[in-house]
């Protein structure tokens, strides 16, 4: 019958496309979060770096999977899509702080693949425009006096970086932690949008999304940034927190992770994509022009320096009394 050597044609034709098919096509980016925010800029960077240099053919599809601060991200990669090889999933220096702490269920930094950290940002204390606190100082001054006046509030819950970073704000203004006014959002961008309705008083975000909204139109000032030195470009007249009158230091890795399953080949396909657009000058543009400053650590390196990260931070939690995962 004519249909069989058909249909057979056809399956290996079928064979042939999936055989070609590799962890470069059709490539998806999650942000675990709501658009606005640092994992909505990891992603999108790279979405530019990689179709700009050609190391994509078409472009990267951003999605977004909100919850837990990233949270149901991790959890979903590793039970539903551990070998999805066409997919890399936004991390944060927040995404760590809160493994050490256990709030990304039973599984741990050991779970995933950690790929690539493609730059770093620093925290930063921001309140709008026409607020009356015009200095740091002014900040922790008016916390001192009446720790439930000053209402801060940034990306996450109690234990979260952007809490960690109000926490150590907090203790630096000689106030207790747990008597702060903290309000929790999803994504740096609702607090954001909650700083411009007055809804908080003070951002403890970070400075490139900070950056970015600013652009935008939101209508804000840095008044520190959590970084050893002061800043270049757009932040060069920012002071430091330590300057400002707060020794803290907050810098915020940015970068991805693949799913567990995903096999060698295909990571070491992703691994040298990256090392090789993060070399090149218009990555380096990119990566500028999001506020993102350097910091370039790809494969078994950055594994090593995430065990690192996770470690450090389990540390920080015990200080403050949190619950630190085993």
């Amino acid at each position: 019958m004519p249909v069989r050597p058909l249909s057979l044609s056809l399956v290996l034709m079928a064979a042939a496309t999936a055989a070609l098919a590799g962890p470069l096509d059709k490539t998806e980016c999650i942000a675990p979060a709501k658009p606005g925010g640092g994992f909505d800029l990891t992603c999108k960077l790279v979405q530019s770096g990689l179709l700009d240099g050609k190391y994509i053919a078409d472009p990267m599809r951003v999605t977004y999977m909100p919850g837990g601060i990233g949270a149901v991200a991790y959890n979903t990669v590793i039970a539903q899509r551990p070998d999805a090889a066409n997919t890399i999933v936004a991390f944060s220096g927040g995404s760590l702080l809160n493994l050490a702490q256990g709030k990304f269920g039973r599984y741990s930094e050991n779970d995933v693949k950690w790929l690539a950290a493609i730059g770093t940002d620093y925290g930063a204390v921001v309140v709008a425009e026409n607020s009356p606190y015009k200095t740091l100082q002014d900040v922790m001054a008016a916390m001192k006096a009446d720790p439930a006046k000053v209402v801060l509030g940034a990306g996450g819950t109690i234990g979260s970086q952007d809490w960690m970073k109000a926490a150590l704000l907090a203790r630096a203004a000689g106030v207790n932690p747990r008597q702060m006014r903290f309000v929790a959002f999803e994504g740096g961008g609702e607090a954001m949008t909650a700083l411009q309705g007055g809804h908080i008083h003070v951002f403890t975000g970070d400075a490139a999304e900070t950056l970015q909204q600013a652009k935008a139109g939101t209508k804000v000032r840095v008044l520190a940034v959590m970084s050893d030195k002061r800043l270049p470009g757009e932040f060069a007249k920012v002071p430091t927190a330590k300057e400002a009158g707060a020794d803290i230091q907050w810098p915020i890795v940015r970068g991805f992770y693949l799913g567990p399953k995903v096999s060698q080949a295909d990571y070491d396909t992703w691994a040298q994509t990256f090392s090789k657009m993060m070399a090149t000058p218009a990555y380096e543009k990119l990566r500028d022009e999001r506020g993102l400053f350097p910091l370039a650590i790809v494969g078994s390196e950055l594994d090593g320096y995430v065990k690192q990260q996770v470690a450090q931070y389990r540390k920080l939690v015990e200080d403050f009394g949190l619950k630190v995962a085993n």
